[in-house]
Order: C-alpha cells, then structure tokens, then sequence
C-alpha cells in the first residue's frame, strides 16, 4: 500500500523570489503529491517547526539568493537537534554547479539547478523517497 508523497515547499532567509517555488510546488501536486508551501522569508526555525506539524516526508528549500549553503548548514543542524533528520531534503534555485559536491557532503540529497526540468525532479523525488505503509 502506497501514501502521497508529503512535501513541504519553504523559501527560507530574505529571498523575495517566489515564483519559481509557487510553479514547482503545483508542479509536484499534479504529479500526485501533497504539497505545503510556506510562502517567502521563512526562518529555519519555522520551517523545522512547520515540517514536524504538518508531518512531512521531504523538505524542498527555493533558494535564488545565493545563500543555500549556510541555509542548509543551519537546516539540518537544527533537524537534527529536533530529532527528524530522517526526513529528506532537496534544494532548487540558483545553486552553482561547483557547490552541488559541498551541499552532497553536508547531507542534502536532492539537488535541482535553475531548468532542471519537472519531470526529473518529480522522478527523482518518487524514487527516493520510501512510500510503502508497512502495517
């Protein structure tokens, strides 16, 4: 037996760019899954505490700032210190080709450059992420 993926879609920091994030979250609704978008200038803090509440399975950081790799130090720091750094998270927007290694190392394991296209995205996440409801 299978569930809907459930992935919480956050713009953290002072990014203000959000257009990118409201089209890849309905994106990934039409593939099926439930998606909770947070909207713009979220803290780590909130976007932990929103993970936790709404019981997600991935957390997908839109990051056009150019400040992905101290957001997602500082994210899963913090997941870990809550005790839910069992829960995946990928990251999309302006990420540099040369800081996909870095962000590997430090544990984020999706990765989505600007025009990577929905499909692989979509397909990547549902491979990835454990859907089976054991009973």
């Amino acid at each position: 037996m299978e569930k809907r993926i459930r992935i919480l879609v956050a713009k953290p920091g002072l990014d203000g760019h959000d257009r990118g994030a409201k089209v890849v979250a309905q994106a990934l609704r039409d593939a099926g899954m439930e998606v909770i978008y947070t909207g713009l200038h979220q803290t780590v803090d909130q976007i932990v505490n929103t993970a936790i509440q709404e019981d997600v399975d991935v957390i997908g950081l839109s990051i056009m700032s150019g400040a992905h790799l101290p957001i997602c130090e500082k994210l899963l720091k913090e997941m870990k210190k809550k005790k839910i750094d069992d829960i995946m998270v990928v990251v999309g927007g302006v990420i540099p080709k040369r800081d996909i290694p870095k962000l590997q190392k430090i544990g984020i394991e999706g990765i989505f450059p600007g025009g990577t296209p929905f499909a692989e995205s979509i397909r990547w996440i549902k491979e990835h992420v454990k859907t089976t409801i054991e009973v």
